[in-house]
């Protein structure tokens, strides 16, 4: 049995940032286990810039920017277990880990839990059709153009506007690939405004919502799709059927954060996100587990998930020492236009030290105002020209006195004087 006081599930930018963090906040037993061979994560195969512009100050790449922590983990003496998958974690912190030399058993004082998300794939959204090859997600296709070096297909169709399937209709472009169309199910894009304008716009590629694909043709490889436009209860209009001909069809529908190992904790999830139910010290329904990155909620920045693992480290080392505290319970409502908050609740000492409230929008709001509400008093205004669900949106309530039983944000489309 290995002993510690810290461990850490997951190596890729929420993971080694908390372990960063942890240090830095005085936990000095850290063990940090990471299933893949090399730590860093998604970000090894994100070879575009745009990374590292809030946290780093400067332009990064994906793999720059897990160097830059991967040096300071190494550099702080931080414990880490590579090629070694936890199978198992007991709700008294005891995890099971299945290395290369078999399973060792650790038992922890404390958990974050950062085991990232996966790719939302083809057996989850029900398209009709045989399964033949062509047939991938975005981030499968960017493993094979970025690390393998592989082109996946010549004419190629995206369904969904996903960050990673924005970026690889760029790639796929300058690749020599023909990238037909991008067709979102959604009224909306679920990507950042500047990859539709940086990945679609800049090279001419046709983003089309209210459409989806429903039929895949082609036996051996994929040969043509069946896209239809949809009603506003998203059902397909079978006489806007249109036939295109490619050779893939790529997938960038949604995010699935990795939670199998908090359920076994007992960590109780939100249905909404998919992530855990946490206070705004980040800890989940299980006393000294916490959780952050896109296990928690799926972020579109890792300048964001990097600033979240460090709150985490910090709770977590506060949670070692006694110092979080637990008096007045508040909730925090998600109210118009608002999909789901991070955290779900707070405590009366919280709000003195300063509340931070992530969320995104439910559908896309033009010159509206985010509104925090403590009770029926308004605490926080701030006008937004847009909001979009493809965006998080991030809160910061300072130096408040009010006592408040519930706490609530809305997108409001009139500022009261």
């Amino acid at each position: 049995m290995k002993y510690v006081d810290l461990l850490i599930v997951g190596g890729g930018p929420a993971g080694l940032a908390a372990a960063a963090g942890a240090r830095e906040s005085g936990i000095s037993s850290i063990l940090l286990v990471e299933r893949n061979k090399s730590l860093g994560g998604i970000l090894n195969q994100c070879i575009h810039n745009g990374f590292g512009l809030h946290f780093f100050k400067e332009e990064l790449t994906g793999p720059e920017y897990a160097h830059r922590f991967e040096v300071k983990v190494k550099e702080l003496n931080i414990d880490t277990m590579l090629n070694s998958m936890i199978i198992d974690i007991t709700p008294d912190k005891i995890a099971s880990v299945l290395t290369k030399e078999g399973v060792i058993q650790v038992a922890a004082k404390s958990i974050i839990l950062a085991m990232g998300c996966r790719e939302r794939p083809r057996g989850s959204i029900n398209i009709y059709g045989s399964r033949p090859a062509g047939v991938l997600t975005a981030g499968a296709c960017q493993e094979y153009i970025n690390l393998k070096g592989l082109l996946p297909g010549k004419r190629v169709v995206i369904l969904g506007s996903g960050d990673i399937g924005l970026i690889m209709a760029r790639r796929l472009t300058i690749e020599g690939a023909k990238v037909i169309g991008v067709f979102e199910l959604l009224p909306y894009s679920s990507g950042l405004n500047r990859n539709i304008a940086q990945c679609l716009n800049d090279f001419d590629i046709p983003l089309k919502f209210n459409h989806t694909v429903t039929r895949i043709i082609g036996k051996q490889r994929v040969e043509a799709v069946e896209v239809c436009e949809v009603d506003e209860k998203r059902v397909p209009k079978k006489e806007t059927a249109e036939i295109i001909e490619c050779d893939t069809l790529l997938l960038s529908v949604g995010l699935i954060p990795e939670n199998e190992l908090s359920k076994k904790i007992g960590v109780k999830l939100s249905r909404i996100t998919g992530g855990a139910i946490v206070d705004s010290d980040l800890q989940t329904s299980v006393p000294g587990v916490f959780s952050c990155g896109n296990v928690l909620q799926v972020h579109d920045l890792v300048d964001n998930v990097s600033n979240e693992a460090y709150k985490a480290a910090k709770s977590a080392a506060k949670y070692l020492k006694g110092e979080i505290k637990k008096d007045k319970y508040i909730n925090i409502n998600p109210g118009f236009g608002v999909r789901y908050t991070v955290p779900s609740f707070t405590f009366l000492n919280s709000i003195r030290d300063g509340l931070e409230i992530n969320f995104r929008s439910d559908n896309v709001y033009r010159n509206s105002y985010i509104s925090v509400y403590f009770d029926q008093e308004k605490v926080y205004s701030k006008k937004k020209k847009i909001l979009t669900p493809g965006e998080m949106e991030i809160v910061n309530i300072k130096n408040q006195t009010l006592s408040p039983e519930n706490i609530s944000v809305k997108v409001e489309f009139k500022e009261e004087v």
